[in-house]
């Protein structure tokens, strides 16, 4: 890492910009190649700060939420969708406000929303079904969205093609952090069973979880998949990943507080996996950290463990060439996805600052966090 990270306050996300860009670059390559769109899924990254940076190359964003909605409609102002598995009556004027496709999860909910979105004159906004083609290569039950008795999305079983009319296209979402090979399986299923429902449509969204910035990620895969679904059925293609976008762009710079003795030491942090990186815990996975290893590889083995009251609050074993000392601090890796949009302030931890360092400009320190970030959350 050659980002000087001593003048930084602790704990702190930081972004690398030159990462950002070579992603970017990546995907901006499958949408030249094959004309398709590829949007900015924000419930993997939310730092609307460089919302900017990623709308020169992506077509826009997805939301999940009203709120997500209206962070992409104001920060980056291009293209905005939403999904959710239901929607609330009293966000949907709002949503018809700021969003151009509106994906339902149910033909229950189309039926209760149409009405209200053939009202809207201003604009033309785009609805979709979601499906669920039953079939996914996801083994954690917790990602996979079409495990048994999901709720998301509608089964072949339950699809009613009479109520289709003003439905214009169909989302399915399958996988999580997974190679386009899965991609083409799970296409050919899709192709199967809801191939003559697509045939009448304008656009087809084939979700996220696309590993697409991976460095072994088959890109030819992706652009032979994608365009065999728009040569037999004339359809726009539409992406939505998020942790692509993301994915080993950032870090998040911790401090050693204390090390203690029972059994092995274990170094507390003045970060927290329950509070700062959630996804260590509920994954679960081992976050990389820079010059250190697995257990036993160097001479000097440690537990990291973070600074709240829960008992499992353990980033993992690490073994590191020298001791740790307190104010060491450590660098983990791959931490710009799914820690900003998740983390939260149990036991009034704070939340880590957030920086953006790029050639031009250096260390920019975006925002910090303190004590009314936290009263102003409660009542």
């Amino acid at each position: 890492m050659d980002i000087d990270i001593n003048d930084l306050p602790s704990p702190c996300y930081i972004l690398d910009e030159r990462l950002l860009i070579k992603n970017l670059e990546i995907l901006h390559s499958v949408q030249q190649r094959t004309g398709c769109k590829i949007l900015l899924a924000q419930k993997g990254f939310s730092m609307f700060s460089v919302f900017p940076l990623v709308g020169k190359y992506l077509k826009g964003v997805t939301a999940s939420s009203l709120f997500e909605a209206r962070l992409g409609y104001e920060e980056m102002g291009k293209e905005v969708h939403i999904y959710a598995p239901a929607y609330v009556e009293n966000d949907f004027d709002e949503i018809l406000g700021t969003c151009d496709h509106i994906t339902f999860n149910s033909f229950e909910q189309w039926n209760r929303f149409k009405d209200k979105v053939k009202t809207i004159k201003a604009k033309t906004i785009s609805c979709g079904i979601r499906i669920n083609p039953e079939y996914s290569e996801i083994e954690t039950p917790i990602y996979n969205p079409c495990y048994q008795n999901s709720r998301l999305g509608v089964t072949l079983a339950n699809f009613q093609n009479e109520e289709l009319d003003g439905i214009e296209g169909l989302h399915f979402h399958t996988m999580c952090e997974q190679n386009s090979d899965t991609l083409e399986r799970t296409v050919r299923v899709v192709d199967q069973k809801f191939g003559d429902f697509i045939k009448p449509m304008k656009w087809l969204n084939l979700g996220g979880g696309h590993h697409i910035t991976r460095p072994d990620y088959d890109l030819e895969t992706l652009v032979r998949t994608i365009t065999f679904l728009q040569d037999k059925y004339g359809v726009d293609i539409y992406l939505e990943p998020g942790e692509a976008v993301a994915l080993n762009t950032g870090f998040l710079v911790a401090r050693v507080l204390d090390i203690v003795d029972n059994g092995m030491e274990i170094a507390i942090l003045d970060t927290s996996a329950a509070c700062h990186m959630p996804d260590v815990l509920e994954m679960p996975y081992r976050p990389t950290i820079i010059d250190a290893e697995k257990p036993g590889q160097y001479p000097y083995t440690y537990r990291l463990g973070g600074l709240t009251c829960l008992a499992g609050d353990i980033i993992g074993d690490y073994s590191f060439r020298q001791p740790l000392k307190l104010g060491d601090r450590l660098v983990f890796c791959d931490m710009a996805h799914y820690t900003m949009v998740k983390n939260n302030m149990f036991n009034g931890v704070n939340l880590p600052a957030i920086a953006l360092f790029s050639p031009k400009e250096g260390i920019k320190i975006i925002r910090q966090f303190g004590y009314e970030d936290f009263k102003t959350r409660l009542s």
